[in-house]
């Protein structure tokens, strides 16, 4: 039933909060197992803020973090003329 990496878990939550998970795993054509590995999959990745930001991953750095609005006016004049 369950492939060579997987596991099984047991949780308890209240019977309202299954039954909502349930629903919204139905509504949304996934399973409730797909919706936890997800959320906890996202956990992990919070470490990196920018990691589903690749265009402000870019840009992180452009400028000091002390820079004024008009530093970043000029920069931006310089940039795009």
């Amino acid at each position: 039933m369950y492939g060579m990496n997987e596991t099984k878990l047991t949780v308890r939550i209240p019977r309202e909060t299954l039954d909502e998970a349930k629903r919204y795993a139905r509504e949304h054509g996934t399973t409730l197992s797909r919706l936890v590995v997800t959320h906890l999959e996202h956990l992990r990745r919070e470490d990196d803020v920018l990691a589903n930001a690749p265009i402000t991953r870019r840009l992180a750095g452009a400028l000091a973090p002390e820079a004024s609005i008009q530093e970043y006016r000029d920069h931006l004049e310089r940039k795009y003329g």
